[in-house]
């Protein structure tokens, strides 16, 4: 890759034509637990590089403006949210959800000083147990997030969020590159509670998939095919879904998990995990081993979103275990396999250096629809792919087919959300 193309899918601040993108989408950015009640204390929020804060006012109305105090920018998480706005503790300064200043205590109201300051703020809304912000233009807001995870009732869902130590985009390469499951997580395979002891499983020993890439409305379709016996393949396909969501293949009645890797500037990212069974509630056997850590979730240090296992303590690597076969890497567990050697990777990936082959299909054509649609939003203000709630209403699915039938023909119905209907999986 050339570096300014990797500078180019990689920078998402302001201004910057990836940037500029992922604005026109709605983005994951908190647990709503976060803001559990109207008045509870602010949340810091870093989203595509700029400093916010997010806020539930008296009314039980969601706020998310700018960070620091119009005054003499003072960080309003030291706010006292009251009254129905954020009171800055300094000199007194307060503002609504709109980022209007609705109060200078030192200045007599009929001055109007209050109606020439105003914080940037951006629309914020709740869905499926998140926290969901828009920062682009307003008259081009997309209808609501519709993902098939977001309209299943809560106990049928677990979302966690992660702070991942680099950018987003080689976090999101690796969550839809198939080929090292059979590698990096061949442990888990055999010895995790929801992969274990499922047919797909014991497909994924072949670590040689070929892969098929399609083009869908919102994405991509990343097919890719084992040899599971005479005249058939086991198909495991992921989905793609811009601008960095994406859909992991499940295995038997296990529940269905989506990811999201949301920038937080160029060096760091949340990286969400969505898990939800489209017709079922969530087991408490299932619930507990994804709070341990199992899946592909991890566990956190107390009160925080920085996982346990992190580049200071070397992920705990366990040498022997990666001997013994345990943990393919040595360190356990299936998110933090992969974050471990993603952020080794350094903060921003130097991919002019890089070396694919055609297990990289599906990172090549991400990274081309990526660079197309950023540009021609750049140079047109052509609309994004992927913001029709029906691109977001799709499935991940695993199956067998015979050798000669097309993935993406003989089994559409599978890759498509059906209410009320079960996933297919093997």
């Amino acid at each position: 890759m050339r570096a300014e193309d990797n500078a180019l899918l990689t920078q998402t601040g302001p201004g910057t034509p990836m940037g500029d993108l992922f604005r026109r989408y709605w983005l994951p950015i908190l647990l709503a637990e976060e803001l559990p009640e109207a008045d509870c204390p602010p949340v810091r929020v870093k989203l595509l590089s700029e400093p916010l804060i997010a806020f539930r006012d008296s009314d039980d109305k969601l706020g998310l403006i700018g960070e620091f105090c119009a005054h003499r920018g003072v960080s309003l998480w030291f706010g006292r949210n009251e009254e129905g706005g954020i009171r800055c503790p300094y000199h007194g300064w307060k503002y609504n959800v709109k980022g209007e200043c609705v109060e200078v205590p030192s200045e007599p109201a009929e001055s109007g000083f209050c109606s020439k300051v105003k914080l940037k703020s951006y629309p914020l809304i709740a869905a499926g147990g998140i926290l969901w912000a828009y920062l682009g233009p307003p008259e081009l807001q997309p209808p609501a997030p519709n993902y098939e995870w977001t309209q299943v009732p809560h106990v049928q869902r677990f979302n966690t969020k992660r702070l991942q130590y680099n950018n987003y985009l080689q976090a999101m390469e690796g969550g839809i590159d198939s080929s090292h499951v059979s590698f990096l997580h061949s442990g888990e395979l055999n010895s995790d509670p929801l992969h274990r002891s499922t047919q797909g499983a014991q497909y994924q020993r072949d670590r040689a998939p070929k892969f098929e890439i399609v083009e869908s409305s919102g994405g991509l379709y990343i097919g890719a095919r084992r040899n599971a016996g005479p005249g058939e393949y086991y198909w495991r396909v992921t989905q793609w879904m811009f601008p960095m969501f994406s859909m992991v293949p499940p295995y038997g009645d296990n529940p269905l998990n989506g990811h999201a890797w949301v920038p937080i500037d160029d060096e760091n990212c949340f990286a969400w995990t969505f898990t939800y069974h489209p017709t079922r509630p969530l087991s408490e056997d299932e619930l507990t081993a994804m709070r341990s850590g199992k899946g592909i979730h991890t566990q956190f240090i107390p009160g925080t979103f920085r996982p346990l296992l992190s580049k200071e303590n070397d992920y705990k690597i366990d040498r022997d275990a990666q001997k013994a076969g345990l943990y393919y890497s040595g360190v356990r567990g299936i998110a933090m396999q992969d974050a471990s050697l993603q952020e080794s990777m350094g903060a921003v990936q130097d991919r002019t250096h890089e070396n694919l082959v055609s297990t990289d299909n599906a990172i090549i054509m991400a990274r081309h629809r990526l660079k197309k649609a950023a540009l021609a939003l750049a140079k047109s203000g052509e609309t994004p792919p992927g913001l029709e709630p029906e691109s977001h209403f799709v499935r991940s699915a695993s199956f067998l087919l015979p050798v000669d039938e097309a993935f993406h023909e003989a089994r559409r119905e599978a890759l498509l959300a059906h209410q009320g209907i079960s996933h297919t999986s093997i």
